[in-house]
């Protein structure tokens, strides 16, 4: 079967999709939406579908039977509940939504008309990050000590004035825009979070009082400690992310282009032996969107999973909302995962 697809929000994201979907046999874009005109349609002549300014008339459209929202987290509730209610599947771009209250809407939404709900955490699909995933699981560092990762970028002239740093439609500052990707791998790795503690800063670019970066120290309920960094001012970009364990450690860095090349690394800890690592480079085109996008379609005929990368995403908003909180009032809080269930 060749799913018909809309997609609403004509920008980056929309066109690394569409880039992805381009490649796929099961799956064709044949409509987009973006409130600007010539945005919408530049995108239409790259891809051959056709375009509006009217996302209700792509997502009422019966012909399509997926919809994906790139647009700002501001949008994503109104758009997917309005997909959603009219059977379509619907995949969100991260963050899920503004809050955890409209990303259970959505789920809900999802759940009553059982149809599939995702949220895109492509990071997860990057063959380094896999690999490290891999080699973690498989048990080869043991029990997980400790997780450290970093992210950042260092924006460009003029991100003041980006839709990022808007709270009204981005939700918040760097902590909603690459912290969701290390909220999630972090959850990945760990399991559920027990309680968080975070320490925000704005501390070049005039946005206050959004955050340009976030420091976050997470505890699993396996009592694994999570340090994470996100950063709107890492002058020069980076992703790492390292996992220490019980018997060695595992290590994914780079993630392609400005981010550098992408390896995992693997070590054993051996207290009588030379010291050496394993290391795995990974080169050639990012395949993360695609991957990512197959994983979704490929679940639409299982219940079972047509809201488990959705509960992520509902689980990524409640621990960036505990960690506004723990900046706010200066404290460690705990993750109340009862409110969470759907």
């Amino acid at each position: 079967m060749v799913y018909q697809v809309g997609i609403i929000g004509a920008g980056l994201q929309g066109k690394r999709r569409a880039t992805a979907i381009s490649t796929m046999q099961n799956a064709n874009v044949v409509a987009v939406a973006d409130i600007n005109e010539e945005t919408a349609r530049t995108f239409s002549e790259l891809f051959h579908c056709r375009h509006t300014t009217d996302w209700i008339s792509v997502v009422s459209d019966p012909e399509i039977k997926v919809i994906l929202v790139c647009t700002p987290p501001h949008l994503h509730e109104e758009i997917a509940i309005s997909a959603i209610r009219q059977g379509k599947h619907v995949l969100c771009e991260k963050p899920l939504a503004s809050s955890t209250d409209q990303a259970k809407r959505m789920m809900e939404e999802a759940k009553k008309n059982q149809v599939k709900l995702g949220c895109g955490f492509n990071l997860r699909h990057h063959p380094a990050i896999r690999q490290v995933h891999e080699w973690v699981t498989a048990g080869t560092i043991g029990n997980i000590i400790s997780l450290r990762s970093r992210y950042g970028i260092g924006g460009r002239e003029g991100y003041e004035n980006d839709w990022r740093t808007n709270p009204e439609i981005s939700g918040g500052g760097e902590l909603m825009d690459q912290g969701p990707h290390l909220l999630d791998l972090a959850q990945w790795f760990l399991g559920k979070i027990d309680s968080v503690t975070g320490l925000l800063q704005t501390a070049y670019w005039p946005i206050a009082p959004v955050e340009d970066n976030a420091f976050i120290i997470l505890q699993s309920e396996q009592d694994a400690i999570a340090s994470l960094h996100v950063s709107w001012t890492q002058w020069k970009p980076i992703f790492s992310l390292e996992i220490h364990g019980t018997d060695g450690y595992a290590i994914a860095e780079g993630l392609g282009g400005a981010y550098g090349t992408e390896k995992a690394i693997f070590g054993k800890r051996d207290f009588n032996a030379p010291f050496q690592e394993t290391v795995v480079e990974f080169r050639g085109t990012d395949q993360s969107w695609k991957l990512d996008l197959d994983n979704f379609f490929s679940e639409f005929k299982d219940p079972s999973k047509l809201l488990e990368s959705a509960a992520s995403g509902l689980n990524v908003m409640a621990l960036i909302e505990a960690l506004y909180k723990s900046h706010q009032e200066r404290k460690t809080v705990k993750i109340n995962h009862q409110k969470l269930r759907i």
